[in-house]
């Protein structure tokens, strides 16, 4: 075996590696929890970031 057939077989392990992970990713099973994430920074939050960061600071 000489270099070229090795990073040849390389290069087809990880393109499928990389076919794998996207279809895994795009899974209609995995919808639900992609679609959960996404939805994370959109949410709101009990108190603002500044009054949570102030009351850490207060309890000893």
């Amino acid at each position: 075996m000489d270099i070229g057939i090795i990073r040849g077989l390389i290069t087809v392990i990880l393109v499928i590696l990389f076919l794998g992970i996207w279809a895994w990713s795009w899974s209609r099973k995995r919808r639900a929890d992609f679609d959960a994430a996404a939805q994370l920074p959109l949410e709101d939050d009990s108190r603002p970031p500044a009054e949570q960061k102030n009351n850490k600071e207060q309890t000893p």
